[in-house]
């Protein structure tokens, strides 16, 4: 397991073989005195969905995996920008597959973009990596002054409702965030090869099958560190689960032996955090309960 200290990927495809290459491109503005959808691009296999959000809650991009998941190969190319003063929301629909590879990567690029005054939720669902899947996931977050974002991923290792867990395959999960166009935290998970004993040593994730993180960044992010470790402590008695500030970016962790009480622990703090930080009902979207 690796942190920060870890290089940055290119966002080519050297040595490729092939595969799908799925693209959404998503912006938000303020028209009117209120948060419209400006400009859109999406091409197979990623689709975007625009419900008809409740009273009182943001417009919401959701955005559908067509292929039914991601084999060696493939990349989506996902980008939100929420543009001066928007509230908006990008989640997706239902949880990702990712199948076990012959030896390519499946590829998933996100970046996120808030510009002045604005605020972004990036909601996930659960990403669940089959046994010798190899993902390697880049998160690019860039906030201009005043802007606000909440973001999240979650991982399962494996199909375990049917009793298979990760024991080999690549795992890259990284994240870089930058406020004013100045780096100031990454993040990266690396795991290459067999990871059973990382799994399995109390030091790592003492025998969890799934991980999540969130983050939050704005002015005031260091000022919810104490409600954010509060609302952690509730419901989370069969989880680990902590909190910090670095650099003005709340970061959250949880890591489960089950995946639904991590999955329910996660959305249940979601909810409750968007209220405090972001006057938003103290709900999450219909979709996260399908």
């Amino acid at each position: 397991m690796s942190v920060a200290s870890l290089p940055s990927e290119p966002d080519t495809l050297a040595g490729s073989l092939g595969g799908v290459h799925g693209a959404a491109e998503i912006g938000f503005t303020v028209k009117q005195g209120e948060t419209r959808l400006e400009h859109l691009y999406q091409h197979d296999p990623l689709r975007v969905m625009f419900p008809t959000p409740p009273a009182g809650e943001p417009p919401c991009a959701v955005l559908i995996t067509t292929s039914g998941g991601m084999v060696g190969g493939d990349r989506l190319d996902i980008s939100v920008t929420a543009g001066p003063d928007t509230t908006a929301m990008a989640m997706a629909g239902a949880a990702e597959k990712v199948y076990r590879s012959a030896g390519e990567d499946s590829r998933i690029n996100v970046r996120l973009s808030v510009q002045q005054n604005g605020c972004l939720e990036w909601l996930p669902q659960e990403t669940i990596l089959f046994d010798g899947a190899r993902l390697r996931r880049r998160t690019i977050v860039d906030l201009q002054p005043g802007a606000r974002i909440l973001a999240g991923e979650i991982l399962v290792f494996g199909r375990i409702a049917s009793g298979e867990r990760m024991s080999q395959g690549l795992i890259r999960e990284a994240w870089e965030l930058r406020r004013d166009g100045r780096l100031v935290w990454a993040d990266a998970l690396h795991l290459d090869g067999d990871m059973e004993a990382v799994f399995a040593n109390p030091a790592c994730f003492d025998g969890a099958t799934a991980m999540a993180t969130a983050i939050y960044s704005g002015d005031d992010a260091a000022q919810y560190l104490e409600q954010a470790r509060a609302l952690l402590g509730e419901g989370t008695e069969h989880l680990r689960c902590g909190a910090t500030v670095i650099n003005g970016v709340l970061v959250l962790r949880w890591l489960g032996r089950d995946a639904e009480p991590l999955r329910r622990a996660f959305g249940k703090f979601w909810a409750a955090f968007r209220h405090a930080s972001g006057s938003l009902p103290a709900t999450l979207p219909r979709l996260w309960n399908i």
